[in-house]
């Protein structure tokens, strides 16, 4: 049997810790299918062709991983026609285990057949989030370590470019 493993997210953007989850999966599963989901609580600051073109070069190294854009269906349903039997989901602390498990209970309900597998956060990236590096570097700071380089040089860019437009 093939196991096929989706990691949904919204990835605004794409974080090393991100990248060290997908890197890691890689070697549990057959294929890691990345899906670029929108999150309706969120304004996002990359277009999906944006996140779809950086993510791609942030995972070409990964002979295993797709990248997909999803914008109108349940991720379980996402997972149901790629013929993923597993969700990926990263845990960095004991907040994100009590929003994740509610999901993956409701993920469960929805379609049984689909197992979510929770991975810890690495501990060197176990404090970011994206939302927190967007902050950080609004107000100057260096998330540089914390991004594939295209997505850091990527998300300076935004950055210059919301600066000239305030």
């Amino acid at each position: 049997m093939t196991k096929i493993a989706l990691f949904p997210g919204s990835f605004d953007p794409l974080t090393n810790g991100h990248l060290n989850l997908i890197e890691r999966s890689t070697k549990m599963f057959d294929t890691v299918i990345v899906g670029i989901f929108v999150n309706t609580n969120k304004t996002a600051l990359f277009s999906v062709e944006e996140k779809l073109a950086l993510i791609k070069e942030a995972v070409a190294h990964l002979e295993n991983v797709e990248v997909i854009v999803q914008e109108t269906k349940l991720t379980v349903e996402s997972a149901a026609d790629l013929g993923a039997n597993f969700l990926i989901r990263g845990i960095r602390n004991v907040k994100d285990y009590e929003y994740e498990k509610d999901i993956a209970r409701m993920n469960h309900h929805l379609a049984p057949e689909v197992e979510t597998v929770f991975l810890l956060a690495d501990e060197n990236y176990a404090h970011i989030s994206s939302s927190l590096l967007k902050e950080v570097l609004k107000f100057g700071g260096d998330v540089s370590s914390y991004l594939p380089m295209a997505i850091n040089q990527a998300l300076n860019q935004k950055n210059r470019e919301m600066k000239l437009n305030e």
